[in-house]
């Protein structure tokens, strides 16, 4: 199945704008979700309000920035690419030779081509951000720097849409909107979590009920969870992070803090037969959200679902990392890897047997009248399934005990329970 929602056109319709922890970059992506998931419902956190040992830092904007050589000539253009410009960089406007300007100035000597993302969101600095390649041809001689951008008490803004289900047990999704112009660590989050919105909204109906957040990283969960956690502990059965999850690469997961969540073995199980050569990376690999919604204390059921991991592909963090190396394809593949996983949930029961000894198939239609080759198979998984449906293990767990996909034992287990073989426990 495919996602009814252009999660690429979506992607290139956000990547010009500037995201950060904070500012009107935020709420213009926001507001682009909200034309397609009108249920998403924006808030506002006011800078200084404590999150656990953090604090809302202040807002921050840009209007302009740009760096002028002595012709008057711009050589880095905040309006050309928003990496140019160091993240919650203060206001400037000042004249310096370029032994000055180059304690400003970031590059990537192993990269000459590319433009590296650089932040400084608890110290107030200001710098820019060039290509090596830009960066060796800077001459002896003056340099007008300009920033026009503020720093002042504002908000933070998120975004929260909460999907009712038939129980109050729930799923947590998490991505974040803190990055600028990034395709893949920034935009393949958010746009594979709008999709997934908009497919959950179509089901007829839905056993959980669904949490998904849109939030700056770090600061945005340590925020929610200084709300919520409480309540989350209570009634969250697991979770995902959704990041760097649209290219073309191999498929990766990060579990959680243990690795023995309800999450964990979804997305494992689901990976294994969703891709043969994915990729299972510890707690101690953390970056993301996880380290938040895991910590000590916390202890939410929440894992990454992946395909690059963050921090592990050379595009990472950099102008690279564009609306080239996604794709629509790897888009669609991270969103059918998410929705088999809820689709898993889901169905995801524990059953026990009510017939002592083996039940008769024939009887109840379920015993092929035909034997071949994949009828064999079927009938074999089928009493496996019975086998071990003895109350004691989930769908997953008998699915993997068996070696079987779960997904493929769903609608078996639904016959047998409703031909009074199972009962869900």
């Amino acid at each position: 199945m495919k996602a009814t929602v252009d999660m690429y056109a979506m992607a290139a319709e956000l990547f010009p704008i500037n995201r950060s922890l904070s500012g009107e970059g935020n709420r213009k992506t926001l507001r682009l979700i909200k034309k397609i998931v009108p249920e998403l419902t924006v808030k506002e956190v006011p800078s200084g309000t404590k999150a656990f040992d953090w604090v809302v830092p202040d807002e921050w904007n840009v209007v302009d920035a740009w760096i002028k050589d002595k012709h008057g000539k711009k050589i880095v253009d905040f309006s050309v690419c928003n990496l140019h410009l160091v993240g919650y960089s203060e206001p400037v406007h000042m004249t310096m030779n370029l032994k000055e300007l180059q304690k400003h100035l970031y590059s990537l000597p192993e990269q000459p081509d590319a433009i590296p993302y650089i932040t400084s969101y608890y110290s107030r600095r200001w710098g820019f951000c060039l290509s090596e390649n830009e960066r060796e041809q800077l001459a002896d001689g003056e340099y007008e720097v300009f920033i026009d951008s503020s720093l002042e008490s504002g908000s933070l803004s998120y975004g929260e849409v909460i999907l009712e289900g038939e129980e109050d047990r729930e799923i947590l999704i998490s991505t974040y909107i803190c990055h600028p112009s990034m395709g893949n660590n920034e935009l393949s989050g958010p746009v594979v979590t709008t999709a997934i919105l908009d497919w959950l909204k179509s089901l007829k109906k839905r056993r959980y009920t669904y949490r998904v957040l849109f939030i700056p990283e770090t600061i945005g969960s340590l925020m929610y969870l200084d709300k919520h956690h409480e309540y989350l502990k209570q009634v969250v059965d697991a979770g995902f992070v959704l990041t760097c999850i649209g290219d073309n690469n191999s498929y990766s997961m990060l579990e959680s803090r243990y690795g023995n969540t309800l999450a964990d073995d979804v997305a494992k199980h689901v990976l294994k037969y969703h891709s043969a050569n994915f990729l299972t990376y510890s707690f101690l690999d953390r970056g993301s959200d996880e380290r938040q919604y895991c910590a000590p204390g916390i202890d939410l059921p929440v894992c990454d679902l992946m395909r690059s991991k963050y921090g592990e592909y050379p595009e990472y963090h950099t102008s690279l990392d564009n609306l080239d190396y996604i794709s629509k394809e790897g888009l669609e593949g991270g969103f059918d890897v998410v929705r088999k996983c809820l689709m898993l949930l889901e169905s995801n029961r524990v059953y026990k047997t009510r017939v002592l000894g083996e039940p008769q198939l024939g009887k109840r239609g379920l015993y092929p009248t035909i034997s071949t080759k994949g009828t064999k198979a079927k009938v074999a998984a089928m009493m496996n399934l019975i086998a071990y449906a003895d109350g004691t293990m989930n769908l997953i767990e008998i699915a993997n005990k068996i070696n079987e996909n779960a997904l493929d034992l769903v609608e078996l287990a639904e016959k047998l329970e409703d031909e009074g073989i199972f009962e869900i426990m």
